[in-house]
């Protein structure tokens, strides 16, 4: 009895402390899963320590593309995922060991020596690509939207929606996507077309504001350790208001067209031409710089050396076209503009098809950006077809046709065209190493549509942006993004009509005509039309008429439309008419390179009802000196059938070429 009682305890004793060992590890499971959870599943989980020893500390992905045949073909490339940025948006980041052997497999592939391309570089219609560089064999990219019909509008602008989509849904259709699927991991996978879960798409009628920049704080450093007490407090001034414009700013209204509508009401705040100039300045600071590459290339070490031969370029009496007072330093501009000609390669990234991709339009107020696309495809002397000699990558994308074929009339929403645009964005940075290597810095895009920078705030935060809709308080960033031209455009030859009266013949004071976009305008013609002989203000006007009074007048009133931006700018200079913009917060193109104030007025939007007092405070010495440096300048804004020296293709280029220099740290 005695011994049965005591084997019954040590039963007992023995299931207690089996049930103790086996609390304590499932606590220490428990913990352990808590911590390492974001990693993988339950189990990877547990030997995540054995997974990172094995791929040297890197979470490892393999690329897979799903084409047209619906087979999942992987593209054997390692990239480690870098967790989410402050925007939300996943970026790639490359594997620091194994990216040099990465590019040179893909120099191998575009010299046509890898004989194991083919499953990442199949076939694609000539139709779908660029012209250049036939000898490599592409697959085939993103496909058009739902079958689209023209739809006008009220003002006169045609616009595209689906007609297959009748319920206003914002959906696009693709016919390849491309899944990122990391190892050891039970996720399901991601297509291009799904937005990432963190991603905010944000509708055009949302109250959502743009997050500050970083800019005020890397300055506040900079400028204290250099001991400027005057420059830092000014410097700080503007960078505040530049905050307070990007979180109060509601860009975009409830309809359409009145979409650009909603940003009809003045903002406080208003950051001058001058301030604007130190901030270009300043912006150049190495601690400003957006990124720096994850691995070196010779592409990287020339434009070190061409940042080098700029900075020290030697003073200099001037090329004989060139005018010293137009620009901000005539010697740094001259060494810059002959180191681009000399070194300057820009890769056309061959996939997206057209229409939206690969596709130029010549005419209209948003030809600036077919022009450039076209004469840059045309363009010999820049291009490459080996994307690992290239300083730039080019996104040939047109935000014209974008917005034509895929935004859906009455959706309110941008959310079909970031997600177009984002798919292309993925594609591109699954099939080559580039993006990856700068997170898109090395990367631009030239876009002249007013909602440009709205659809590409995310995706494409870090490429240099060349936007006609200029705006600082739209997320513009000075030294990083270029101001391209606005041009109305329609003839094959933009250059017959130039020129205009001697000043002595010119009678006008002022003019202005046009239609009533915008809040400004408005203004305008409540205190000046019909109220005084010398202010031609008008509202629309014949074409032939709007010509002669330009010719004819002193200053053309260059007041701002929807967006910040006016063809207006390029006319009054193309007719020898002295610009004055009234846009406040507007970056005027080639900013970085042109001394604005020497032949153009900028009156801010408070003071037109002083219009008149202002411009016959100008002196007729000051006016005649504006006047001269106008004609000095006009070969900059001109666009010809092939390109010139000096001409607006080589300046837009200049201005990306003359960024990107900037952004590369010594």
């Amino acid at each position: 009895m005695g011994s049965d009682f005591h084997l019954f305890l040590c039963r007992a004793e023995t299931r207690r402390v089996l049930w103790v060992m086996g609390g304590v590890f499932a606590f220490s499971i428990l913990v352990q899963q808590y911590f390492e959870l974001p990693y993988g599943n339950f189990i990877g989980s547990l030997f995540s320590g054995v997974n990172s020893n094995r791929t040297n500390n890197v979470n490892t992905q393999f690329n897979f593309t799903v084409g047209f045949d619906g087979k999942m073909k992987r593209n054997d490339s390692i990239f480690p995922i870098k967790p989410n940025d402050s925007s939300g948006v996943e970026l790639l980041k490359p594997n620091r060991d194994l990216a040099p052997e990465r590019a040179k497999e893909f120099e191998n592939i575009f010299k046509g020596k890898n004989e194991n391309a083919a499953p990442m570089l199949e076939e694609q219609s000539k139709d779908d690509i660029a012209p250049l560089a036939s000898n490599v064999s592409l697959p085939p990219m993103i496909s058009l939207a739902p079958s689209v019909s023209p739809r006008h509008v009220d003002d006169n602008s045609i616009v595209m929606h689906s007609s297959d989509n009748p319920g206003g849904a914002t959906t696009t259709q693709n016919n390849e996507v491309v899944a990122f699927v990391p190892l050891k991991s039970n996720a399901a996978v991601q297509t291009m077309n799904s937005p990432a879960p963190s991603v905010s798409l944000r509708h055009i009628d949302d109250n959502s504001t743009t997050a500050p920049n970083k800019a005020t704080e890397l300055l506040r450093n900079d400028l204290a350790l250099s001991g400027n007490a005057s420059t830092l407090n000014k410097a700080l001034a503007v960078h505040d208001n530049l905050t307070t414009l990007a979180s109060s700013h509601t860009p975009y209204g409830a309809k359409t067209p009145s979409v650009k509508e909603a940003s009809d009401k003045p903002v406080k705040g208003v950051v001058s031409i001058s301030e604007m100039t130190n901030m270009l300045l300043w912006s150049h600071h190495p601690s400003n710089l957006l990124t720096n590459p994850k691995w070196s290339s010779a592409s990287d070490e020339e434009l070190l050396s061409a940042k080098s031969q700029i900075e020290s370029a030697a003073n200099s009496i001037g090329d004989l076209g060139l005018h010293a007072p137009v620009y901000h330093n005539v010697s740094k501009f001259i060494r810059s503009y002959e180191l681009m000609e000399r070194n300057l390669k820009v890769y056309i990234y061959r996939e997206g098809k057209r229409p939206v991709f690969h596709q130029s339009r010549l005419t209209g107020i948003y030809a600036s950006e077919g022009w450039f696309m076209k004469q840059l495809k045309a363009s010999q002397h820049f291009l490459t077809n080996d994307p690992n000699k290239a300083h730039l990558f080019y996104l040939p994308f047109s935000s014209q046709i974008l917005e034509e074929v895929l935004y859906v009339p009455g959706s309110h929403s941008f959310t079909n065209l970031k997600a177009y645009l984002k798919n292309y964005v993925d594609l591109i940075k699954g099939r080559y190493p580039f993006w990856n290597r700068t997170q898109g810095a090395d990367h631009f895009l030239v876009a002249c549509h007013d909602w440009a920078p709205e659809e590409t705030r995310c995706e494409m935060a870090n490429c240099i942006k060349s936007l006609c809709n200029a705006d600082l308080k739209e997320g513009f960033k000075l030294g990083k993004d270029a101001s391209l031209p606005e041009t109305n455009i329609g003839s094959a030859d933009p250059s017959r009509s130039l020129g205009g009266k001697r000043p002595s013949q010119r009678k006008f004071l002022a003019f202005f005509a046009g239609s009533m976009h915008g809040y400004v305008r408005p203004i305008l013609l409540k205190h000046w039309q019909n109220k005084d002989p010398n202010m031609k203000i008008f509202g629309r006007m014949r074409k032939t008429d709007y010509i002669h009074h330009m010719k004819s007048s002193k200053y053309c009133i260059c007041a701002r439309g929807y967006e910040v931006n006016s063809p207006r700018v390029v006319e009054a200079v193309s007719y020898e008419c002295v610009p004055v913009i009234i846009s406040d917060n507007f970056v005027p193109p080639f900013l970085e390179t042109l001394n604005w104030e020497s032949f153009a007025v900028f009156v801010l939007e408070k003071d037109i009802p002083n219009l008149k007092s202002i411009l016959e405070s100008i002196s007729l010495r000051r006016y005649l000196k504006l006047y001269n440096n106008v004609i000095k300048v006009q070969q900059h804004f001109l666009w010809h059938p092939e390109p010139v020296k000096y001409d607006m293709f080589h300046m837009i280029l200049h201005s990306i070429w003359y960024n990107r220099v900037f952004q590369i740290a010594s």
